[in-house]
């Protein structure tokens, strides 16, 4: 085991078939389950869990408190904010035309970024469903939650319950997760309660927001 992966052995859990490369940086607290690929650049916050055989690109940005399950992908572009949950089997993608080789099929294309390779952030509170597929070029907004099975193509607005293939909003979740209203949130303009905890939001024309 390497000299690195001693020192963040001293803070975080990592399993023994675990591969970190170079430069990867592993927050205090958090735990690396088997046969997981960090790859070099890579930072995850205090407090995460990353399930087994996972894959993390070069230079992906994770934030703190963050439960990644088995079998996700998380390719290069991607950031994560704290408090996000992604399930297992999620893909996340960052090229919408992407090509193997060079058009006289000679040549392989490069794997490092280049002027076709789209950012994705996850932003803070947010759920991604099992076996989901993450385009790019976009965003899933705050403590917002994506159905299991979903092809997200278009951003997904804050606290927004999106399904599907391509995934549309169906409803509006609380911070909780639960489910507090079942409609299309662009049509209408609403006062919501969440019925497990109690917090307010307000819906005006798809824009939910928490109410103090």
């Amino acid at each position: 085991m390497s000299t690195a992966l001693d020192r963040l052995s001293r803070k975080s859990k990592i399993h023994s078939t675990a591969l970190l490369e170079e430069d990867v940086h592993i927050g205090a607290g958090s735990s690396i389950w088997d046969n997981v690929h960090i790859r070099h650049g890579a930072r995850l916050g205090e407090g995460c869990i990353v399930g087994g055989k996972s894959y993390i690109a070069y230079d992906v940005k994770i934030g703190d408190r963050v439960k990644i399950n088995a079998f996700v992908y998380i390719c290069n572009a991607v950031t994560i904010e704290d408090g996000v949950m992604i399930s297992a089997g999620t893909v996340f993608t960052n090229d919408r035309f992407p090509r193997a080789t060079t058009s006289d099929l000679k040549h392989l294309r490069p794997s490092e970024p280049d002027e076709h390779t789209l950012p994705t952030l996850v932003r803070e509170g947010a759920t991604i469903g099992a076996s989901c597929v993450v385009g790019n070029g976009l965003s899933i907004g705050r403590f917002a939650m994506v159905g299991m099975g979903s092809v997200v193509t278009k951003s997904v607005p804050d606290f927004h319950l999106v399904l599907g293939n391509p995934a549309r909003s169906i409803g509006c979740v609380c911070r909780c997760g639960q489910l507090t209203a079942r409609f299309q949130p662009n049509s209408i303009s609403a006062d919501l309660t969440c019925p497990t905890c109690g917090l307010k939001y307000s819906v005006t024309q798809g824009v939910v927001t928490e109410v103090a």
